[in-house]
C-alpha cells in the first residue's frame, strides 16, 4: 500500500505537470471501486482548473478553480499517472481526466480499493474521511509534546501507535519499522513506557525518514510506481524492513519478524533494547 511518502512524491509531481492545466473531458469506467463514485461527477470536473495540489494523511486533494476539490485515496494498488493522448488504456484504468495540455490524468487501480470524492473546497477538512484525522508527521506540531501526551494513556505498543491515523497520519507499517530502528526502541514497547527523551529522538527519527523517502521518491514495493510511471527508489536504502535473518547493518545480529495486529514488523533485537520474549 502506498504510504505517505509516496502519496507526497506524487503531489509534488502533479504539482509540477498540471496546475494551472483545464479538464476538458472526463471517462468514468465504472461506478463503484472501494465506495460509490458521486452521480454526475464529470458536470464537477469539465471546464474546471487545477489551481492547487495538496496532501492530508494518505489523501490527495486537487483544488479547482470553482471552489471544489477532488480527493483521491490509492487504497492497496491504486496509481495515478499522467499520460499523452495516444495512451492506450489498460485493463484497470478507471478514471481519466482530459487537460487542456493534452495531457491526461489516469486512475488505476486493479484492487479497487480507492477512493474518489468531490466535495466543497471549504468543507474538505470536515469530511468524515479526514475530521478525525491526527497530526501531520512532518509539520511543527508534530513536536516530543505532541507525541508524548497521546502516548500517556496508551498501553498498546509503540509500533501500532504509530501506525494509529487519530494519533499521527501516514507513517504506515514500512516507516514505523524503519522510524523505530532509528530511534533504537523495540517495536513491542508500550506506548506509555517511552520517556521523554526517547519520544524526542523517534519524532526526530519518523521526520528524517519520511523526509529521506520523499527524496528518494518513495519506496518500491508490490504495485507503486511514481506519477511518471517510474518506481520509487527508498526499498534499497531500508534499514530492517523486508530484512528478516539478514545481518543487521549496524551490529551484524540477524532482523526478526513478529506480527503485531495481523502487520509483519521488523526489527534488530540487539539494537533495539531487548528480544521480543523479554517484552511479552
Amino acid at each position: 500500500m502506498p504510504e505517505l511518502a509516496e502519496i507526497e512524491t506524487l503531489k509534488l509531481y502533479l504539482a509540477e505537470h498540471i496546475i494551472g492545466d483545464k479538464i476538458t473531458n472526463y471517462t468514468q469506467r465504472r461506478n463503484k471501486l472501494r465506495y460509490e463514485l458521486t452521480k454526475d461527477l464529470a458536470s464537477y470536473l469539465i471546464n474546471a482548473t487545477i489551481i492547487d495540489i495538496t496532501r492530508r494523511a494518505k489523501y490527495l486533494n486537487i483544488y479547482l478553480n470553482n471552489d471544489y476539490v477532488l480527493t483521491y485515496h490509492l487504497g492497496m494498488s491504486g496509481r495515478i499517472t499522467i499520460q499523452l493522448e495516444n495512451y492506450q488504456l489498460q485493463k484497470h484504468d478507471h478514471i481519466i481526466i482530459g487537460l487542456q495540455s493534452g495531457k491526461q490524468l489516469v486512475f488505476n487501480d486493479a484492487r479497487r480499493f480507492g477512493m474518489v470524492y468531490i466535495s466543497p473546497s471549504n468543507q474538505v477538512s470536515d469530511q468524515h474521511y479526514l475530521k478525525t484525522l491526527g497530526a501531520e508527521p512532518l509539520e511543527e506540531e508534530f513536536d516530543t509534546e505532541y507525541l508524548l501526551k497521546k502516548l500517556l494513556s496508551k498501553k498498546i505498543a509503540i509500533k501500532l501507535a504509530l501506525m494509529d491515523n487519530k494519533i499521527v497520519v501516514g507513517v504506515g507499517n514500512i516507516y514505523a519499522a524503519e522510524s523505530l530502528f532509528m530511534a533504537k526502541i523495540n517495536p513491542l514497547r508500550p506506548s506509555n513506557t517511552l520517556t521523554r527523551e526517547e519520544v524526542y529522538t523517534l519524532v526526530s527519527s519518523i521526520k528524517q525518514v519520511l523526509e529521506k523517502a520523499i527524496k528518494a521518491g518513495g519506496t518500491t514495493l508490490r504495485d507503486f510506481v511514481g506519477v511518471d510511471g517510474k518506481p520509487g527508489y527508498f526499498k534499497q536504502e531500508l534499514n530492517v524492513y523486508g530484512r528478516i535473518g539478514l545481518p543487521c547493518y549496524i551490529c551484524g545480529h540477524k532482523i526478526e519478524k513478529i506480527k503485531q495486529s495481523g502487520r509483519s514488523t521488523f526489527f534488530c533485537p540487539d539494537c533495539q533494547n531487548g528480544s521480543q520474549k523479554d517484552l511479552l
